[in-house]
């Protein structure tokens, strides 16, 4: 046999695997303020998050205590949208509450 290609191998092409990188990760945070009531964050913890009681009140208590907390880590589109339905809410009962995302 010599060095060239064989009828077989002719116009085969080499499939190459590319790695899928993992989508960046973003924090969503809510931020103290001293008029949101304490009750509304946990509404939101569960309603927007999805947290049980105690974590949510576990969550809110560090919120009111540091200034800020995590409440969850979400792809960006997520992670957006998460912040968006905390603003609608908070702005529908009249309450100043923010919400904000970091890249992790």
């Amino acid at each position: 046999m010599g060095l060239g290609k064989s009828k077989y191998e002719e116009g085969l092409e080499v499939e190459t695997r590319q790695r899928t990188k993992k989508p960046s990760l973003y924090k969503v945070l809510l931020l103290n303020d001293d008029y949101t009531t304490m009750e509304f964050v946990v509404h939101v913890l569960e309603s927007v998050f999805h947290k049980s009681t105690v974590e949510a009140t576990q969550i809110m208590l560090h919120v009111h205590k540091n200034g800020s907390g995590l409440a969850g880590v979400y792809t960006r589109d997520i992670a957006e949208t998460k912040v968006a339905m905390v603003h609608e809410l908070a702005r529908k009962r009249r309450f100043p509450l923010k919400c904000i995302m970091e890249r992790e």
